[in-house]
């Protein structure tokens, strides 16, 4: 089952975000898909200011991870758009990452998904009309997520009226 949601500025992306992230319990993974531009860092860092992350959030594109810590969960930032081989993403550390009890967001996961959990939370991002339009599509994958998809959908009625 899948849950839309749409928003029209970058801050509502990030919004949205903050929104998610107060469903967000240690060893979530969030993978996020989407085209170039199509707001995956906005949503993480909407996401990490829900959780109370205070620092900084940017793109981990040529560090592939950053973490981030003083919030209500550490939150793992990764960024695989530059792996070459899917061999590369099990050497990242995702399992310690998890048994660290964060949560694990992942910027073009949809590259690695055959090394993630079965458990996650899996968001498509797609441009819209606007120049900032974007359409948000919220899949949960396993019983996590599947079991918080009523507080999902709860969490993103403010962005479901265009839906």
């Amino acid at each position: 089952m899948t849950v839309t949601a749409r928003t029209r500025s970058v801050e509502e992306t990030r919004a949205l975000g903050a929104a998610v992230a107060e469903l967000a319990r240690p060893g979530d993974v969030v993978v996020l898909a989407g085209d170039l531009g199509a707001g995956k860092t906005a949503f993480v860092q909407g996401f990490s200011a829900g959780l109370g992350v205070t620092d900084r959030v940017t793109s981990p594109t040529f560090t592939l991870v950053h973490l981030y810590e003083g919030g209500r969960l550490p939150v793992h930032h990764l960024d695989v758009y530059r792996l070459d081989q899917l061999s590369e993403a099990t050497d990242l550390g995702l399992a310690e990452m998890l048994d660290e009890g964060g949560v694990v967001l992942v910027e073009w996961g949809d590259a690695i998904t055959p090394v993630l959990p079965h458990d996650l939370l899996e968001v498509r991002l797609t441009f819209g009309e606007g120049d900032d339009d974007r359409t948000l599509t919220f899949q949960a994958v396993g019983p996590g997520w599947r079991d918080r998809l009523a507080q999902l959908e709860l969490a993103l009625a403010p962005w479901r009226g265009a839906c």
